[in-house]
């Protein structure tokens, strides 16, 4: 203990040293109570059979989808995360049903898995100084409050800088810190309005629509990880924690990408146009004679693929659709003869058809339909993991794999304070005294019907 404490005085050496360090005392003594900002003389770490984010810790502050998303992707990697919430309330989607499955609801189940839940009152000072420990032994640390809301409370990125300058500080806000917005709440489907997405989703001839899942707020998800990935590459390179910045509107925005280029580059607005493309005829879904088929032809090789296949060879000696360009042109025309003949046949029998075709095809599903998909059982895409109160749930695996490292689930998602003794005592290193300290002054709360581990 003698040869950590002395360690942890170094600041500034790699990020890999550090992990290594504490990897080894999580093995000999299974406790991180070392720090974020020890180090060591080791060598750069292989590749850890935990993942190859064993050893980062991370405090996540958010709640409802983005940010709790960007964690779980992290957590399914290796990283320790530890998600702080209301010690009453919870993160507010454990209340977000029906469905729900025991007294959990689904849609928290689906975004929190490997996470160890603490309550803490950031009302409180106590619950402040907490927060203040943590920073010193984490490496990261995520948050989705209102711009400035953290800042006022000694919680911002500047405060904590001071005191843990090793962290790396993302926020997630809905429009980000400064503009004429950044004071507003962000929500998915107001950023995908705003941005451009609900304009463009829809019938061609009817009103805009919400995507169906919130994707808007995934993809900021998403940027957050990355970002925060490429942050922890940064610190082994200077030593030193920075401050990321994602808001939804602008991942909205850069995710308009070739529409956005069209606009800005061809000035040419776009449009709703179903399942269809704006620039690839066909490219949509077709009715079928008891479902949808939605067809890729980017082509000219694969539009001849796909007439051979519908026996409409006819098509190939008609000069309207000789090229992409011109069946973009005719497209009336051409889809009213494609139309038609999907119609002749159930699903079913054009995927037999269509076995082994040269362009892209598939079903739409329902949900239920794609977790039957056989290239999806294949995928192993479902996995059931042990939950300490509903028992055994079912969650979507991590959708991808590497040839070394683990990317996979570890743990269900936590009961409301179900590790707050756990985190207290051992990564703070408090006694039992101060913890229940803690929990009379109500700056912490714990699950009491629980054990906490």
């Amino acid at each position: 203990m003698r040869v950590l404490a002395a360690l942890e005085k170094k600041l500034l050496l790699s990020f890999a040293e550090k992990i290594a360090v504490r990897e080894s005392a999580r093995l000999s003594s299974k406790r991180l109570s070392h720090g974020a900002a020890s180090a060591s003389t080791t060598s750069v770490c292989k590749s850890s059979p935990d993942g190859p984010l064993s050893g980062v810790r991370i405090i996540d502050l958010t709640r409802v989808l983005a940010g709790p998303f960007a964690t779980m992707v992290l957590s399914d990697l290796g990283a320790e995360v530890i998600k702080v919430e209301h010690p009453q309330k919870g993160d507010e989607t454990r209340g977000w049903g029906p469905p729900f499955a025991g007294t959990e609801s689904c849609y928290f189940l689906s975004v929190n898995r490997n996470k160890q839940s603490i309550g803490i009152d950031l009302k409180k000072a106590e619950g402040l100084s907490v927060i203040h420990d943590l920073a010193k032994h984490s490496d990261v640390l995520i948050e989705n409050f209102i711009p400035g809301a953290l800042d006022r409370i000694g919680l911002g990125y500047d405060a904590l800088k001071s005191i843990a300058p090793q962290l790396i500080y993302c926020t997630i806000s809905g429009y980000g810190p400064s503009g004429p917005y950044h004071r507003r709440p962000g929500y998915d489907v107001i950023a995908a309005s705003v941005g451009g997405l609900v304009g463009v989703t829809g019938p061609e001839d009817g009103e805009p629509c919400k995507v169906g899942v919130a994707m808007t707020d995934l993809a900021t998800g998403l940027y957050a990880h990355g970002a925060i990935m490429a942050a922890l590459l940064d610190r082994q390179k200077t030593g030193n924690g920075q401050k990321i910045d994602c808001n939804l509107l602008s991942t909205q925005i850069s995710c308009m990408v070739n529409l956005a280029s069209n606009y800005l580059n061809g000035d040419k607005e776009a449009k709703r146009w179903g399942t269809a493309h704006e620039s690839i005829v066909p490219y949509q879904a077709f009715p079928t004679s008891d479902g949808y088929l939605t067809i890729g032809s980017g082509n000219n090789d694969q539009f001849a693929a796909l007439c051979k296949a519908l026996d409409l060879i006819n098509l190939l000696d008609d000069e309207r659709y000789a090229t992409n360009a011109l069946r973009v042109k005719h497209r009336d025309s051409l889809l009213a003869t494609l139309k038609e003949r999907f119609q002749q046949k159930t699903t079913n029998e054009w995927l037999n058809t269509l076995e082994g075709a040269p362009f892209p095809y598939g079903p739409i599903n329902t949900v239920a339909q794609a977790f039957s998909d056989p290239q999806v059982i294949h995928n192993e895409m479902v996995q059931t993991v042990h939950h300490p109160t509903v028992g055994m749930i079912k969650q979507v695996a991590p959708p991808v794999s590497y040839s070394s490292s683990q990317n996979k689930i570890r743990s269900a998602p936590p009961v409301l304070g179900q590790h707050t003794k756990y985190v207290l005592s051992e990564i703070l290193g408090y006694s039992d005294c101060k913890i229940e300290q803690l929990i009379e002054q109500g700056a912490v709360a714990s699950s009491k019907d629980l054990k906490n581990s």
